[in-house]
């Protein structure tokens, strides 16, 4: 995931998504650097992989429409289920969920003649 630096910068950062109806979840803790640049600028970038097929993968672009304090952390829950098939352990710090709204998306390898405006 890409986002802004104050200076403009880019930064990327791994990060668990689920796709949900046309939008994207991730979710943080309250005290990541990356939920200061979405607050700021809220234009965001997600790469994802085919499985083992790094050469195939998709790229999306968009802006986070909503963020959301993860009451329970369910949408961590959520995500941690996804990829580990267990709730997230840490029980501690607070979450911040975030909606990304996809305004287009590009594709190589597999995807390679995928350069689409989000519909």
């Amino acid at each position: 995931m890409g986002t802004l630096c104050a200076d403009g910068t880019p930064v990327s950062t791994a990060t668990w998504y689920v796709w949900d109806d046309g939008q994207v979840l991730i979710n943080m803790d309250e005290g990541r650097v990356r939920l200061k640049h979405l607050r700021r600028d809220p234009r965001v970038t997600l790469t994802a992989f085919a499985g083992d097929d790094w050469y195939t993968h998709v790229t999306l672009i968009g802006r986070v429409t909503e963020l959301r304090d993860d009451e329970g952390l369910a949408d961590i829950d959520r995500l941690a289920t996804h990829y580990t098939g267990d709730p997230y352990p840490d029980r501690t710090r607070a979450r911040v969920s975030a909606w990304i709204e996809i305004e287009r998306w590009h594709g190589w390898g597999a995807m390679r003649d995928s350069d689409q405006a989000a519909t």
